[in-house]
């Protein structure tokens, strides 16, 4: 696919949104093309479309986080959506269950209008985007690398904000992807489009890719700096829920009280954050979020495994034998 294509385009993927100090330095760096043939310059190890980068660079000089803010970081369809879902229920449980003719926001607004991208959206519309009108505790989520997003959160003068993490094996990362992708663009991509994404997939070349170097630096963060940096796996959530958003509440400094434990509030939570109860709600149906995106192409199948059915004994061979190798030694290991 030719990026001459006609085709929908996300503000991110563009290059119309560029200082000239941004342009300079996206000539001197290394370059390549993701499969539809669209330009990607790689940035202290991680590949970026033009306008993304320019969000970074401004994320890095100029977002500040406070001790009480959360950042929900993830690979895009790494379980973003579900993150997201979940912490804001979580967060915000006390305030809906004292006031409930109040409509809970995630039954009316989409979960990516709730908690907004750091450079997707509130970077990527202004340098100094006014962060004083979301409510507090802040939640803010990101594709970053830990690295690059470091370069901002350790400028801050308050203490360390809470980073959460979800990662997804990447088979169904990528398959969502795929899917993502079509939707995204609205438009049915053919197979030989679906070898060239694989082929850059294992390759490392695709957006914030390589993937693994992604995961690697969330997944050290977290063994270094327990308190503040929480590393979750997809799989496991939907294999335990319960225990797993129990832990994310003790992360974040928000426990379950035996009263909520016994009233069933976790329980609760996770039922009003499932994905078939998102998927079918209007808003989530029809639509844009405010980045521009349609709203339905955030909610599809979550599960585990689907990739077998879309990837071939030889391609999900390439990518294990790629994460073997890349994460040999790390202590992170994908069954």
């Amino acid at each position: 696919m030719e990026a001459s294509q006609e085709l929908h385009l996300p503000n991110y993927m563009k290059d119309d949104n560029t200082s000239q100090e941004t342009n300079n330095l996206i000539s001197s760096l290394p370059a390549d093309k993701d499969f539809m043939g669209y330009s990607l310059y790689n940035y202290k190890g991680c590949w970026y479309y033009p306008n993304t980068l320019q969000a970074v660079l401004d994320v890095q000089d100029n977002f500040r986080p406070q001790k009480n803010d959360i950042i929900l970081a993830s690979l895009p369809k790494g379980g973003t959506t579900w993150l997201k879902s979940l912490v804001f229920a979580l967060v915000h449980r006390e305030k809906y269950r004292e006031n409930p003719q109040i409509i809970h926001p995630l039954l009316s607004q989409n979960p990516h209008d709730l908690v907004p991208f750091l450079e997707i959206e509130l970077y990527a519309s202004s340098h100094t985007p006014d962060l004083a009108k979301f409510p507090s505790p802040m939640i803010f989520s990101t594709h970053m690398h830990l690295n690059a997003l470091h370069e901002a959160t350790t400028k801050s003068s308050s203490s360390p904000c809470k980073i959460v993490y979800v990662c997804r094996g990447l088979k169904d990362t990528f398959v969502s992807g795929w899917h993502y992708k079509n939707m995204l663009h609205r438009t049915k991509m053919d197979q030989a489009s679906f070898e060239l994404m694989f082929d850059g997939y294992c390759r490392g070349v695709t957006l914030y890719g390589p993937y693994w170097e992604h995961m690697l630096s969330y997944w050290k963060g977290s063994l270094e700096d327990r308190e503040n940096v929480l590393f979750m796996r997809y799989e496991e959530i939907i294999e335990e829920p319960l225990i797993q958003v129990k832990r994310l509440a003790e992360f974040l400094n928000c426990p379950f009280t035996e009263e909520e434990e016994e009233s069933g509030s976790a329980e609760e939570i996770l039922n009003l954050c499932s994905l078939r109860n998102l998927s079918n709600l209007e808003i989530n149906k029809k639509g844009t979020t405010r980045i521009g995106i349609d709203s339905n192409v955030f909610f599809r199948k979550g599960e585990v495994g689907d990739w077998k059915n879309h990837l071939t004994p030889q391609m999900a061979k390439r990518i294990d034998e790629v994460v073997e190798v890349k994460l040999r030694g790390s202590g992170l290991i994908f069954q």
